[in-house]
């Protein structure tokens, strides 16, 4: 099992929206420190929050975030982009950051952080994914996140020589800045943070954090017609 009380945890992402709400949560279950993280310059008065810029485009921001926080053993995934542009007619060069933000930046915090995760006995990545990895019609950024899903569960199986177990959270759409402009049914992130931290503390390998998104996962045995979203 892993507990986050007593561990230093980082959060990409974590100035706003679920990033925040994943800070707030990890501080009430007592963990030592969290490194947030945001692309500007942000600040928390919290002698417990340690923050940092960080792009996770760029592999030098990513290996300079690992090498100042070498005792991490949890690492939340969280930062990503909304591109729900469609592919075929959507600007490319769009499509192209959704990938470079949502698939690769994630791999690139994975990658330099499994060092210093084994180095420690070991710990946890937990992936931010979406419902729209297993949904058609969500442009750019479903794409991405679908190619998100395989990285984690690919991640999952290359980390557990070291004793790092990998987590894939699933979610509808969360009441964040990124869907503002989304008029469905929206989880609060506070109550997001809280599953995603029941998750990783149960050992689960998925979270899927509402209803809307434990349909879609049934449905992936069914046709995929079924599988289609309108934004």
């Amino acid at each position: 099992m892993v507990a986050v009380a007593g561990k230093v945890a980082v959060v990409t992402g974590g100035a706003r929206g679920l990033g925040a709400a994943l800070v707030d949560e990890l501080l009430m279950r007592g963990v030592r420190t969290v490194h947030s993280t945001a692309r500007t310059p942000h600040s928390d008065t919290r002698p417990a929050v340690v923050t940092h810029v960080l792009d996770v485009r760029s592999q030098d921001s990513v290996e300079a975030l690992a090498r100042s926080v070498p005792d991490a053993r949890i690492v939340f995934n969280n930062a990503g982009i909304f591109v729900p542009e469609p592919l075929l007619t959507g600007d490319f060069g769009n499509a192209q950051d959704a990938f470079d933000v949502n698939v690769f930046g994630p791999l690139r915090v994975a990658r330099a952080f499994a060092p210093v995760l084994r180095s420690n006995g070991g710990g946890a990545v937990v992936n931010m994914l979406s419902v729209m990895s297993w949904l058609a019609g969500g442009g750019a950024y479903g794409a991405s996140k679908a190619a998100a899903w395989s990285t984690t569960n690919s991640l999952r199986v290359e980390l557990e020589s070291q004793n790092t177990h990998v987590v894939g959270v699933h979610a509808g759409f969360i009441d964040t800045d990124m869907a503002a402009g989304i008029t469905m049914d929206k989880l609060s992130p506070a109550v997001a943070a809280r599953l995603i931290v029941d998750g990783l503390e149960a050992d689960a390998d998925e979270v899927l954090t509402d209803e809307a998104t434990i349909q879609a996962k049934a449905a992936l045995a069914g046709p995929a017609a079924g599988l289609t979203l309108t934004l």
